[in-house]
């Protein structure tokens, strides 16, 4: 969302990440998801595109739950790793709740 309404503006990155007070890199790499900001740089970045944080935060809520990005649960990740059976898990699809965590509370978001 970030890229795409910096792109809608007409905004360079340079001219972004100078109004943010960040460098152009690191904001490079936080628009294509390489990178997780603090809420602290995500406020002032939203700052400079003249977006409420909020609105940032719920527009990726919707994407989570209109399954636009791919949950996959860190204990089936560590199993890949060891190549164990993998957990079985009924899905489950209740809005507005976090899904279930792995081991130690782990839980790992990939989003494309």
């Amino acid at each position: 969302m970030l890229r795409r309404t910096r792109q809608e503006q007409g905004r360079t990155l340079a001219d972004v990440a100078d109004d943010a007070k960040v460098s152009m890199p690191y904001l490079s790499e936080v628009e294509r998801g390489r990178k997780e900001a603090s809420s602290e740089v995500l406020a002032a970045v939203c700052d400079a595109l003249g977006l409420e944080l909020s609105d940032l935060l719920g527009e990726v809520r919707r994407d989570l739950v209109e399954h636009r990005a791919t949950v996959i649960r860190l204990d089936t990740v560590r199993a890949l790793r060891r190549r164990e059976p993998l957990p079985v898990v009924a899905p489950r699809k209740v809005p507005g709740r976090r899904p279930s965590s792995g081991r130690n509370g782990d839980v790992l978001l990939l989003a494309a």
